[in-house]
């Protein structure tokens, strides 16, 4: 396997450049063998406010073992706002996309895996490539269309079912009105979406399931293939919810939601026609 780290704006114009020097990179696991691989692109969350270590590299080498090329993108958090987290998305897909041939990658099966505020912009990715706000050199609109898109716990309404943190962290204190209202996605599903599949738990605290529940009904209303499971329990932030990622917290283990990562590779095999 190869594995390298890139500087995805590396000789562009990053719009998040602030004096604490922080870049947004990309994580390459590269599979050797010649044939062209489908690949994940994985979004790990925490708010907005950082990337999550416990949602990152355990994910990419867990799709490794099973055949998938990996990437993990460390996008722009807070104090960087809206569009940056999205610009970064797109960025990604484009290097993807543009190195298909050369990393091997099948450019036809290109999946992303959010989870939490990661889910937000996913999804706010995937809606919005092609808007005016998503614009900027190094981005090519055509590249930037997931083929298959997962969801895990993720932050998804603006509403009363809102996790206000990760508004507050992506639009600042005092977010623009009609600005929350667009990135409460619930209401901006299009027939244009890739198939989804989508996890939460009945007990998460910290993002109401209903943020789920909301967004498969929009999906239902637009047509948009789902596989969604719900588990009983299970606290906010599972990740692949076993001993691997627990980081020192007991709760961070719940053998029966850790299933999600076994379904959800069952359903992207048979949208890969695997």
């Amino acid at each position: 396997m190869k594995t390298f780290t890139l500087d995805i704006w590396e000789a562009l114009n990053y719009k998040g450049e602030m004096a604490d020097g922080f870049r947004p990179t990309l994580d390459a696991y590269i599979l050797k063998g010649e044939a062209a691989r489908p690949a994940v692109l994985v979004l790990p969350g925490s708010g907005y406010t950082r990337c999550s270590p416990r949602e990152a590299e355990a994910l990419a080498v867990r799709f490794n073992a099973q055949g998938y090329h990996s990437f993990v993108l460390w996008y722009s958090c807070a104090p960087r706002h809206h569009p940056v987290p999205i610009l970064d998305c797109c960025r990604a897909f484009t290097l993807l996309r543009e190195h298909a041939a050369e990393w091997q990658l099948n450019p036809g099966k290109l999946a992303m895996l959010g989870f939490s505020a990661g889910g937000h912009l996913a999804l706010s990715e995937t809606l919005f490539y092609e808007n005016d706000f998503a614009s900027a050199p190094g981005i090519n609109p055509a590249f930037c269309r997931a083929d298959a898109l997962m969801l895990g716990y993720p932050v998804i309404s603006s509403g009363p079912f809102g996790h206000m943190g990760s508004f507050n962290a992506l639009l600042g204190g005092k977010p623009d009105q009609k600005l929350l209202a667009l990135l409460s996605l619930e209401n901006q599903i299009h027939s244009g979406l890739p198939p989804v599949f989508l996890w939460h738990t009945y007990t998460d605290q910290a993002v109401p399931v209903e943020n789920s529940l909301l967004l498969a009904s929009s999906l239902r209303q637009a047509g948009i293939p789902l596989e969604m499971h719900i588990f009983p329990e299970g606290r906010h932030g599972l990740s692949l919810a076993i001993p691997e990622t627990m980081a020192g917290v007991p709760e961070n283990v719940n053998l029966h939601a850790a299933q999600w990562f076994g379904l959800c590779l069952n359903w992207l095999k048979l949208q890969f026609g695997e």
